[in-house]
């Protein structure tokens, strides 16, 4: 055997990246198909087949098909996108970060605090100085929610790790008290607020893509496709610390600069989804647990399809949202929470004994 031939993947590998790609390919006309179905559905009388023929035959679009299609269903398609994306490359950062499948920026309180630092900004946002609202400007909300979603991260990880050891049921237990204490400060917030942002903090806390804009798009994009993006230089990180931390640092594998990073990262995907969005849950949780069954554990191949498919179902509960009590809108968030807990239950239930608490 030469020494090309010995560098040469055996058929089984070779199999094996052939299949993953298929499948990634797979998730691509997926998300494709979904996105199509979205902007095509809703109460409006808009037409994508109008608005395409008209397109390819030079002509003005209608006004309403330019209103609906371009102000209202395309930003909210691309949000469901980034949003979706977020949520699920997070679930699967932090189920690598703390070495279980049950980690969830949702369980552990990440999305709590970040709920929390987007209901300080839209409360406390007027009485900062004029000179700070002006310079932050529609990024406020944004930041404000990172900030509290990366606070809660540092916090998680200092209190359940200990010597280079994270314990998984200190990690919830510090999660339920970080999202308890969160919601109390989140209340006394809700306590001081008007009339008009009690229903907008209402509806927003159930979560919803409706009040999506080409702002609050532009505004959430650089942080999320920044954030998202930088997951993916984690995946060697991820796999070598799914064998210990200690395994990790001895193959050559920076583990505090990974944590860090990964910290970082879910802090600021999932502040900036929470902020455009509100409270959407289960995608976290859900999406990472089915493509480690379909897929495998492998991160290189985990973190990417899990943004296609993590933006798949949001969109698709979004398109949920919108039909089943039209023309009003159900909150996102009741979809994901009906169509994600089950999934969530059966997860506990083939981890029953397993999991070491």
């Amino acid at each position: 055997m030469t020494a090309a031939t010995e560098h040469l993947p055996t058929g089984t590998a070779l199999d094996r990246r052939v299949s993953a790609r298929r499948f990634t390919l797979m998730l691509v006309l997926l998300l494709g198909l979904v996105s199509l179905a979205s902007v095509s559905v809703g109460a409006s009388d808009a037409s994508v087949q109008a608005a395409l023929a008209d397109l390819f035959a030079g002509r003005a679009m209608s006004d309403l098909n330019r209103v609906v299609l371009l102000d209202i269903r395309l930003p909210r398609l691309v949000m469901g996108i980034l949003v979706g994306a977020a949520l699920a490359v997070s679930g699967v950062v932090m189920q690598g970060l703390f070495r279980n499948p049950l980690a969830d920026p949702g369980i552990v309180g990440v999305s709590a605090g970040a709920s929390l630092g987007a209901i300080s900004a839209i409360i406390l946002g007027s009485y900062l100085p004029i000179f700070i609202q002006e310079w932050v400007g529609n990024g406020l909300i944004a930041i404000s929610a990172f900030l509290g979603g990366w606070a809660s991260v540092l916090i998680l990880y200092r209190v359940s790790t200990r010597r280079g050891q994270t314990s998984v049921a200190t990690m919830l237990l510090a999660g339920i008290a970080l999202g308890a204490l969160s919601g109390a400060v989140s209340g006394v917030l809700i306590y001081m607020a008007d009339d008009q942002q009690l229903r907008d903090l209402t509806f927003w806390g159930m979560g919803s893509l409706a009040g999506a804009t080409w702002i609050k798009v532009m505004t959430a994009a650089p942080i999320i496709l920044i954030a998202v993006i930088s997951t993916q230089f984690l995946a060697r990180a991820l796999n070598g610390m799914a064998m210990g931390e200690a395994v990790a640092h001895h193959i050559g594998i920076p583990v505090q600069r990974s944590k860090n990073l990964a910290i970082l990262a879910v802090a600021a995907a999932t502040g900036a989804a929470v902020a455009v969005s509100g409270g959407i849950g289960f995608i976290g949780i859900v999406v990472p647990h089915l493509l480690r069954l379909a897929t495998g554990p492998d991160h290189h191949r985990l973190l990417m399809n899990s943004a296609l498919l993590g933006a798949s179902l949001l969109l698709f509960a979004d398109m949920i949202s919108r039909v089943v009590v039209a023309p009003a809108e159900l909150p996102i968030g009741i979809v994901t929470a009906i169509l994600g807990a089950p999934v969530f239950l059966w997860i506990l239930l083939r981890r029953h004994g397993t999991m070491g608490m």
